[in-house]
């Protein structure tokens, strides 16, 4: 049976227990006009995504949480559930197609069918429409999502493979191998033991790893200063969206001697500095930590492969420079440390574990009152090339990422022809000047820019 990992069902668990999240990443691609007939540009994306078992397989749940979620295929998969064509409404600019997109986003995926939509939106300016693709983050990581544009809009597709069967195996066979599984995990857990027994400086430094990086999450874990930029979510989101020049930011790397994940989240930094002043708050230094995904993948299949980072954001410090190189630093030192292999250990270990357990630690750390976490920062490499759809150039892409858990506001980063775009979802009761945000980060590249003239 092909099994979620514990992962990919944490965001199930997460969307279950909080009705204001919806879990479902995407990408808005904006593509010079005029857009396809909407059967012409279904027939285009399905035949692109012919062989990828994911998008005609739905989950199916263990009863009693005796094992992990499975895919299985959608015996009434009908491919025009998932696409779907609306107009943008007037003016008809940039601020309506976000509000739409947040719209959009702001709807779940159906559980009882594959987790993954199309929507084209016609009425852009200049000709142009639009592809919002979205897809569950139990479906995939952000970067998987990225693959899958490049298979979707790159000039040469990947081949066709006949996709492997995946029947519904029942409840009752679902039970019956979850109960062999449980049976069995204390003798394959007996024998690992063995195995690592035989090498004991190899297993030393296994346990001293884990202890060290579990040491290192539980710390950053602790509460910080209260921020306004966590609490109780709405249902509602606002969307909005900047991009910058990647040679720009490859420029500020090079002069300080840093990264250019740094340099964009000291980006992200200045924003919110900005943010939190307009408000009238102190900007203590513990006051902003962002979980930062990090990637652990080393194939190609459709899942989430990622640990984390969880570094606090120098929003008190008033010199650009300054919290460009305290960024560097403290990214630096966790990545040194053990606290991504820490996570992902973690990950590891909970699919050797009976499911049960790991599913109501899930569904109880929903409910805590968690202020440690203020915000989500993802930055993923996109493609460098320019992509089209149906022969109309792709001249934009931007990503979306969801927010929960009293996490009112993410942004996700994205390398595209020669750009960096931002994508920033928030809470739109509680954080809706996102725009002093994304006008914060345009100033903090140049003012980095200038710096390193």
């Amino acid at each position: 049976m092909d099994r979620l990992s514990p992962l990919d069902a944490a965001f199930l668990e997460i969307e279950d227990e909080d009705p204001s999240s919806s879990l479902a990443i995407a990408s808005v691609a904006i593509a010079e006009g005029p857009a396809p007939a909407q059967e012409e540009f279904t027939a285009a994306v399905l035949a692109r995504l012919a062989g990828i078992p994911r998008y005609h397989q739905k989950v199916r749940t263990v009863p009693f949480d005796l094992g992990p979620p499975v895919w299985v295929d959608d015996p009434e998969f009908d491919p025009a559930a998932h696409f779907g064509r609306v107009s943008l409404p007037a003016p008809h600019d940039r601020a309506a197609l976000n509000e739409l997109v947040a719209l959009l986003m702001g709807e779940r995926l159906e559980r009882e069918r594959p987790l993954w939509e199309f929507w084209v939106i016609e009425g852009l300016p200049d000709g142009r429409w639009a592809i919002l693709s979205k897809v569950h983050h139990a479906l995939a990581d952000g970067l998987a999502a990225t693959r899958l544009q490049t298979i979707l809009f790159g000039t040469t597709p990947a081949a066709p493979e006949p996709a492997a069967e995946a029947p519904d195996p029942g409840g009752v066979n679902l039970l019956l191998d979850a109960a062999g599984k449980l049976l069995r995990t204390p003798w394959d857990q007996a024998r690992l033991l063995l195995r690592q027994a035989r090498h004991p400086n190899r297993l030393a430094r296994r346990v001293s790893d884990v202890a060290l990086g579990l040491a290192s999450m539980a710390s950053a874990l602790l509460p910080a200063s209260p921020s306004p930029l966590t609490g109780p979510l709405g249902r509602d989101r606002r969307y909005s969206t900047v991009s910058v020049p990647l040679a720009e930011v490859k420029a500020v790397a090079r002069a300080f001697d840093v990264t250019v994940n740094d340099v964009l989240l000291a980006a992200v930094t200045g924003g919110l500095r900005e943010l939190l002043l307009q408000r009238g708050e102190t900007l203590a230094a513990d006051s902003v930590r962002s979980l930062v995904p990090v990637s652990v993948r080393t194939g190609t299949d459709l899942d989430n492969e990622v640990s984390l980072l969880l570094p606090l954001l120098p929003v008190d410090l008033a010199d650009p420079v300054q919290r460009l190189l305290r960024i560097h630093h403290r990214l630096g030192t966790l990545k040194a440390g053990t606290e991504a292999a820490a996570g992902a250990l973690l990950t590891a270990t909970a699919a050797r574990e009976p499911f049960a357990p790991v599913a109501w630690a899930i569904r109880a750390a929903a409910h805590l009152p968690q202020r440690n976490i203020v915000t989500v920062t993802t930055n993923v490499r996109g493609p460098a090339e320019p992509l089209s759809a149906l022969g109309r150039p792709i001249v934009e892409m931007y990503p979306y990422v969801p927010i929960a858990l009293r996490v009112r506001i993410g942004v996700a980063m994205l390398s595209y022809a020669g750009q960096v775009t931002f994508g920033i979802t928030s809470d739109a009761d509680a954080v809706p000047e996102t725009d002093v945000l994304v006008k914060g980060i345009e100033r903090e590249i140049q003012s980095l820019r200038g710096a390193a003239r």
